[in-house]
């Protein structure tokens, strides 16, 4: 088990790639919310309470497009719900005696790449582990969108779709490891890209269900499959067990 301060570090260390690849990616979240007329300072208020790509594209656009906050309220809330399974999950790493305030500190942190690497820390997850890692994911994510708004145009476009894809970069960047040491992962990983291009490509598939609906129903059928599957035990040191394999911490 880590001491607090070696989870700390730990946290900082694991962050500084996904905050440097918040930085770039959010440059292009940054030309969003210029196009849709917010302010640099707007922008960043936005990101530093958000911290979600996809819901905070959504609603710049529908901010653009003149939408009602009924509608944008609705859309936001699809576009995020997989947040509220991932927090979910994320709660079962802390151990029962976890304060709630940590718990919420925590949950207000949780984005893609933050859950990631929380639920691959061994054993228990020490919340400041997540801490150290939001010390610098949240600034990078903020600063980006500032400087996107001020400096997003300026950029030619084939810098601008440069950055756009940095994020996909980081997602490969968190599964790779954790694939190739489990066959169990890699099959998942390799299951959901499958499904995921099924509903993307699919015509009655792809325009008869929103992309909000078809990732939380894929993270949901996914999970519920692997838990029944493949159940996931820890011993008493909270080293995991899987597949009858012995997965040191």
């Amino acid at each position: 088990m880590w001491s607090n301060r070696q989870a700390f570090r730990n946290g900082n260390r694991d962050g500084i790639p996904i905050a440097l690849g918040y930085f770039a990616v959010a440059f292009t979240l940054g030309i969003a919310a210029k196009s849709a007329g917010f302010t640099a300072l707007q922008a960043a208020i936005v990101s530093l309470t958000n911290l979600a790509s996809a819901g905070q594209y959504a609603g710049f656009t529908m901010v653009k497009d003149g939408a009602s906050y009924i509608e944008m309220a609705l859309m936001i809330l699809v576009t995020n719900a997989r947040y509220m399974l991932m927090s979910s999950a994320l709660s079962q790493k802390f151990d029962p005696k976890t304060p709630f305030w940590h718990r919420l500190l925590v949950g207000y942190s949780v984005t893609d790449e933050v859950f990631g690497i929380c639920v691959s820390v061994p054993g228990k997850l020490n919340p400041l582990y997540a801490y150290g890692a939001m010390l610098l994911t949240v600034p990078g994510w903020t600063l980006g969108t500032y400087f996107g708004v001020i400096m997003g145009n300026v950029l030619p476009d084939r810098v601008v779709s440069a950055l756009s894809v940095a994020l996909y970069g980081m997602f490969i960047a968190i599964i790779i490891p954790p694939a190739r040491k489990s066959k169990v992962i890699l099959g998942l990983v390799s299951f959901s890209m499958l499904l995921s291009a099924v509903l993307s490509y699919v015509p009655i598939l792809r325009d008869n269900i929103p992309s909000g609906i078809r990732v939380i129903a894929l993270t949901v059928i996914i999970a519920v499959v692997a838990s029944i599957l493949f159940p996931v035990r820890e011993d008493p040191y909270g080293n995991i067990t899987q597949e009858g394999e012995y997965h040191a911490a």
